[in-house]
């Protein structure tokens, strides 16, 4: 692969793929050409039946430090509608678990891809901020929304209305990252989540992804206990279970009609 200096990077060991934001020049600012790339990455990767979670995580010692702004113009002409928007939707859409690793600054566009992951593990020396209201910028709906239903109303309102960056252990306490590691155990905390989810029956994770996102009705709920009682994810479970070993889950999403 031959690497540009703003390029989001493609690593697939086994069943879990690493998506890397690499803009060193700009402490890998998301520019307009690596927003219109994300969904089209993801579509892959989630077509792939060998890729079972994603990794998000940025080049160096650094998440993301937001937008590029230079392509301001473009994300202000497009509002709601905009490609960083599209992007996260797509993100948060991804139908297998996605954990957001994260070093140094997470902010404004970084902070909008880690709060579309499932999980976000971060280091100790790892910074988190919302600028919209110190550059006159109204942050999109849809982030607005996603961020104060992770961290509630208050939180969201001190990150959107100050702008100021949070440190680590307060982004824990306020529900915006899930764990805070020492930098050096970083990479094998996310290795070792990674390995117990694409472990565990993907059934069960794909379904509980839906359920808890809210995009599962009635009709795809009885839907997925369909599947269970058709796929014998279940039975070799308890079987599993009785026997003491590990689970030898088989099942795999339908192909699209």
């Amino acid at each position: 692969m031959t690497v540009s200096d703003a390029e989001l990077l493609v690593e697939v060991t086994g069943p879990v793929a690493t998506v890397v934001i690499h803009n060193p020049a700009r402490r890998n600012a998301m520019t307009t050409g690596m927003w219109r790339r994300l969904p089209e990455l993801l579509d892959g990767l989630e077509a792939d039946p060998a890729v079972r979670a994603l990794v998000l995580t940025g080049a160096g010692g650094t998440f993301c430090a937001g937008a590029d702004l230079g392509d301001l113009d473009e994300l202000l002409d497009a509002g709601d509608a905009s490609i960083a928007v599209a992007a996260e939707e797509r993100l948060a859409a991804f139908a297998k678990p996605t954990v957001a690793a994260v070093r140094g600054a997470c902010v404004g566009g970084g902070c909008q891809l880690a709060v579309a992951c499932d999980l976000r593990v971060a280091t100790v020396d790892a910074r988190f901020g919302v600028p919209p209201a110190r550059l006159g910028l109204v942050y999109p709906a849809p982030t607005t929304r996603r961020l104060a239903g992770l961290v509630g109303p208050a939180a969201a309102k001190h990150l959107l209305f100050t702008a100021e960056l949070i440190d680590a252990e307060r982004a824990l306490r306020v529900g915006l990252v899930d764990e805070v590691l020492p930098v050096d155990l970083l990479a094998a905390r996310v290795d070792e989540l990674t390995a117990a989810m694409v472990a565990r029956s993907q059934l069960s994770v794909a379904a509980a992804k839906e359920i808890v996102d809210g995009r599962a009705d009635d009709d795809r709920i009885a839907w997925w206990h369909g599947q269970v009682r058709a796929s014998g994810e279940a039975r070799e479970g308890v079987a599993a279970f009785h026997e003491r070993r590990p689970a030898r889950f088989g099942w795999t999403p339908p192909a699209p009609r």
